[in-house]
């Protein structure tokens, strides 16, 4: 009996907290006309803004989570100093406030900066750049990538890997046809959080680029100059655009041994 009311009431909280994240959804899809969001789609601004972002996102997702993979496997296999700080490091960009990051991430961008003169060395300049937003979005959503990639290290054998160096192999060889096909699906993961992280980023990239604008920006902008019903639309297209990448990459996450089951 006992039993049963404990159940119960875990499924009780369950369903609110379900709920919770359902509800907002749900309402603002429901709120909004199906002609308003076939107009918005025509909406060049709209659609150019909706490009930048998962284009950004993208790119912030492959650039950094190529160099950051192999530093992954270091925090996964290696021992040494300081390595509880460096992990708890790596957390930072998700603990401070975003707008925060974006002034931080100024600081070492703007024109003033050697990466920013390095930048007008060819022309433009990270602040109201996409190279900058690509920069912002890879702040705040780099920690979820390295989390993933590095869990997914610590549950590769390591009997496997030492075995194939005893056999002569080299360790970037290692790297590349053991240690990363075996965490392979906590590396999808990992981008694909990071990617759905970056392209739902405002904070840090309102401070670097406010222009040329991303979606979450264009949102902003247009609920603080005409009203909730003009960012409405433009808010539930952004959603329905992220749910559905989220759930193509996520299709392509699967464990296949699972997806059989």
């Amino acid at each position: 009996m006992q039993s049963r009311t404990f159940y119960l009431i875990a499924n009780f909280f369950g369903a609110l907290v379900l709920l919770f994240i359902i509800a907002p959804v749900v309402n603002i899809v429901l709120a909004t006309e199906f002609k308003d969001i076939v107009k918005t789609t025509g909406d060049k601004a709209v659609v150019s803004s909706i490009w930048l972002t998962i284009f950004a996102s993208i790119t912030a997702t492959t650039l950094f989570a190529v160099f950051s993979l192999p530093f992954a496997w270091m925090l996964a296999r290696r021992k040494f100093p300081l390595k509880r700080l460096v992990s708890g490091l790596i957390d930072l960009p998700v603990v401070i406030p975003h707008t925060a990051a974006g002034i931080a991430l100024l600081g070492i961008i703007s024109g003033n900066s050697a990466a920013g003169r390095f930048a007008g060395m060819f022309g433009f300049d990270f602040v109201g750049h996409p190279a900058g937003i690509v920069v912002a979005m890879a702040f705040v959503s780099l920690p979820f990538f390295i989390n993933a990639a590095r869990d997914g290290f610590s549950s590769v054998p390591e009997r496997l890997e030492q075995a194939a160096l005893n056999l002569g192999a080299s360790p970037a060889r290692v790297f590349f046809t053991i240690s990363v096909p075996l965490a392979m699906r906590h590396i999808i993961s990992g981008g694909v959080m990071m990617f759905s992280r970056g392209m739902s980023e405002f904070g840090a990239v309102v401070i670097i680029a406010y222009h040329p604008m991303v979606a979450p920006v264009l949102i902003y902008e247009r609920f603080s100059s005409f009203g909730l019903q003009y960012a409405r639309p433009v808010a539930v297209l952004l959603i329905a655009i992220s749910v559905i990448f989220f759930l193509i990459m996520r299709w392509f996450s699967k464990d296949p041994d699972h997806a059989r089951n």
